[in-house]
C-alpha cells in the first residue's frame, strides 16, 4: 500500500494558498486579455499586426527573462524577488488600464510579462523549498498547477464578463487580486536567506551570463512568434534564430570560465529534469494551439459571441478540481511518470477527436474533448513539475523553476505559431475553404503532444522515495542545512 498523504497545517495551507495565487493570477491575467483582444483593437484603431503584439510582447517578457528570474530567485533572495515583482506586476497591469495609445499597452504588457518571469519561478521555487520533497510537495505543486490552468479556465468566463462592461476592467481586476496577494504574502512568506551556494563555488551575480542569457532567450522568442507570419517576413524571423543561436554560444561560453556561473551547466546532466521540461513544452504547446484554434472556430466561423466561447471551452477548467483532489492520490499510488502518461494519452484522444469537426457541429458533440482536455492536464502538468524540481539541491530549485517556466513559454508560443501557420497555409492553398484550414490545423496538437508522449515514455524513471523514519510536523522540513518554510530568519 502507498503512504498517505500527511496533512497540510492551516498555516501551510495558507502560504500554498497565497502561491498559488500567484499562478491564477498569471493564468487569468493572460485569457481576460485574449477575449478582450478584439474589443480593444476596436475601441483603440490598432492595426492587426499591433494586436497581435499586445499578445507576444507578454509571451515575449515572459519566456525572455524566466531563467534570469529563477536564478534570481536563488541568488538574490525567493521572498525579495517574489515581493518586488509582483509590485511591478501590479503597477504595469493597472497602467495597461490606462492605455490610449498602442505603444503604451505593448510596453505594459512587455513590462508585465518580464514581472511574471521573475515572480512565477519565485513562487515555485518556495514552495519546493519550503515543503517536504514526497507527497507534501507533491501535493503543494499539483495544487500549484491546478491553480494556474484554473485561473485560465475562469479568465476566460470572467474576461467576457468584463469586456462587456469595459475592457480597461481587464487590466483593472489583476490589480485588486494582485493587491490582496502581496497583503497576504507580506504577513506569510518566510523570511529565507538567498539560498547558500557550495562553498567551493564563489558567489556573484554573474552580469555577462545574465545578459547574454536574457538577449538569448528573448530572441529566440522573437524568433518563435514570428514564424507565423512568413512571406516578407522571414529575413526578420531567421535573424532572431541567428543571432539568439550566436548568443546561446556566447552564454555557453561564458559560464564554463565564470567563477560564477548564472547557470551550472552540469544541471543540464539530470536526464530525468530535462525530460520533464521537454515534455512541458510540448504538452503546453499542444493546449494553446488547441485552445487558440477552438477559439477562432467558435468565433470566426461559427459566429459565438466571446462571453459563449468562454463559458464552452470553461469545461477545459476541470483540471482545477482534479489537480488538487484526484492527481495527488493517483501520484502516490501510481508515480508520476504513469499519471503523466495518462494525460499525454487523455490528451492525445481529446485533439483527434476533435479533427473532423464539422460547420455545425452541436456543443454535444465538442463537450467529450473539453472534457478530456481538462483531465488530460489536470493528469500531465502537475508530474510533470515534480519530476523537473525532484531532486535538484535547494539552492538551484529556482534555476529549475526557471527552466521549467522557459520552456513552457516557448512551448506556448510554438503550438499558437505553429497551429497559426498552418491555418494560413492552408487557407491559401487548400481545396476545402476555411473549415479544412482549421482541420488541417488541428493536426499541430495532435503531433505535438504525440511527440510529448513518446518523451515521457522514454524519459522519465520513478524514482524510489525513502520511507519515512517517523512522523514529522508538516511545518517543518527535515533538512538542517537551510530554514524551513516557517522558520523565519533574516531576508
Amino acid at each position: 500500500m502507498p503512504p498517505a498523504i500527511p496533512a497540510l497545517s492551516a498555516r501551510a495551507w495558507a502560504l500554498l494558498l497565497v502561491l498559488s495565487g500567484t499562478i491564477f493570477l498569471e493564468g487569468i491575467d493572460i485569457a481576460m486579455l485574449a477575449v478582450a483582444i478584439p474589443t480593444i483593437r476596436a475601441d483603440l484603431g490598432l492595426s492587426t499586426g499591433t494586436a497581435a503584439w499586445v499578445i507576444s510582447s507578454y509571451i515575449l517578457g515572459y519566456a525572455g527573462f524566466t531563467l534570469l528570474g529563477g536564478r534570481a530567485a536563488d541568488l538574490l533572495g525567493r521572498r525579495r524577488m517574489f515581493l518586488v515583482w509582483l509590485t511591478v506586476f501590479l503597477l504595469f497591469s493597472g497602467l495597461g488600464g490606462f492605455a490610449t495609445e498602442g505603444w503604451m499597452l505593448l510596453v505594459a504588457r512587455f513590462v508585465t510579462g518580464v514581472s511574471a518571469a521573475f515572480m512565477t519561478p519565485a513562487a515555485m521555487s518556495i514552495i519546493t523549498t519550503s515543503y517536504e520533497e514526497g507527497p507534501q510537495r507533491n501535493r503543494a505543486l499539483l495544487v500549484f498547477a491546478g491553480t494556474a490552468a484554473g485561473g485560465f479556465s475562469l479568465g476566460m468566463v470572467i474576461g467576457g464578463l468584463l469586456t462587456q462592461i469595459g475592457w480597461r476592467w481587464v487590466f483593472f481586476a489583476p490589480v485588486l487580486l494582485a493587491g490582496v496577494i502581496l497583503i497576504a504574502a507580506l504577513k506569510l512568506l518566510p523570511r529565507t536567506e538567498a539560498a547558500a551556494a557550495p562553498d567551493k563555488t564563489p558567489r556573484g551575480f554573474d552580469l555577462p551570463g545574465a545578459a547574454a542569457a536574457a538577449g538569448a532567450m528573448l530572441l529566440l522568442a522573437v524568433g518563435v512568434v514570428r514564424l507565423e507570419h512568413g512571406g516578407a517576413g522571414w529575413p526578420l524571423t531567421v535573424g532572431a534564430f541567428a543571432v539568439g543561436l550566436l548568443l546561446v554560444y556566447v552564454f555557453v561560453t561564458v559560464e564554463r570560465r565564470s567563477p560564477a556561473p548564472l547557470v551550472r551547466l552540469g544541471i543540464f546532466r539530470k536526464a530525468s529534469m530535462v525530460r520533464a521540461d521537454m515534455g512541458a513544452m510540448l504538452f503546453l504547446g499542444s493546449f494553446f494551439g488547441f485552445q487558440f484554434m477552438a477559439t477562432l472556430y467558435l468565433q470566426e466561423l461559427r459566429g459565438w459571441s466571446s462571453l459563449e466561447t468562454s463559458l464552452a471551452l470553461a469545461l477545459m477548467g476541470l483540471d482545477a478540481i482534479l489537480a488538487p483532489t484526484l492527481t495527488p492520490v493517483l501520484v502516490n499510488r501510481f508515480g508520476n511518470t504513469r499519471v503523466a502518461l495518462g494525460g499525454f494519452a487523455a490528451a492525445t484522444v481529446a485533439y483527434a477527436l476533435f479533427l473532423p469537426v464539422g460547420a455545425d457541429w452541436s456543443f454535444g458533440l465538442m463537450a467529450p474533448t473539453l472534457i478530456l482536455t481538462g483531465v488530460a492536464f489536470a493528469l500531465a502538468y502537475g508530474p510533470l513539475s515534480i519530476a523537473a524540481t525532484d531532486g535538484v539541491a535547494p539552492e538551484e530549485q529556482g534555476l529549475a523553476s526557471g527552466l521549467l517556466y522557459t520552456s513552457t513559454q516557448f512551448g506556448s508560443a510554438i503550438g499558437i505559431s505553429a497551429v497559426t501557420a498552418v491555418y494560413g497555409l492552408a487557407s491559401t492553398t487548400g481545396a476545402d475553404g476555411e473549415l479544412g484550414a482549421f482541420r488541417a490545423a488541428l493536426v499541430v496538437p495532435v503531433v505535438m503532444v504525440v511527440l510529448g508522449l513518446l518523451v515521457v515514455a522514454t524519459g522519465l524513471r520513478p524514482r524510489r522515495l525513502p520511507k519515512p523514519h517517523g512522523p514529522h510536523s508538516p511545518d517543518e522540513v527535515p533538512v538542517p542545512a537551510r530554514p524551513t518554510a516557517f522558520t523565519p530568519s533574516a531576508d
